[in-house]
């Protein structure tokens, strides 16, 4: 996986946006953000979350997975 994945993104992308590339909830990657397994800056309530965090957590969890179901 490489910084081509997602071109139809921003270099920074919403909780939204992460949902729709994951294929899993809002709730969800709500939850990854706040255990730290994706990387992300917070702005007052906002999360700032780098497209490449995103592609980095794929690299290292290929199956959106780390010995356990994301979900």
């Amino acid at each position: 996986m490489n910084i081509e994945m997602f071109t139809e993104y921003d270099d920074v992308v919403s909780v939204a946006d992460v949902a729709n590339m994951l294929h899993i909830s809002k709730v969800t990657v709500y939850d990854l953000l706040k255990s730290g397994r994706i990387f992300t800056l917070r702005v007052g309530k906002r999360y700032i979350i780098p497209k490449k965090s995103i592609i980095d957590f794929l690299t290292v969890n290929p199956s959106g997975k780390r010995g356990e179901s994301v979900g």
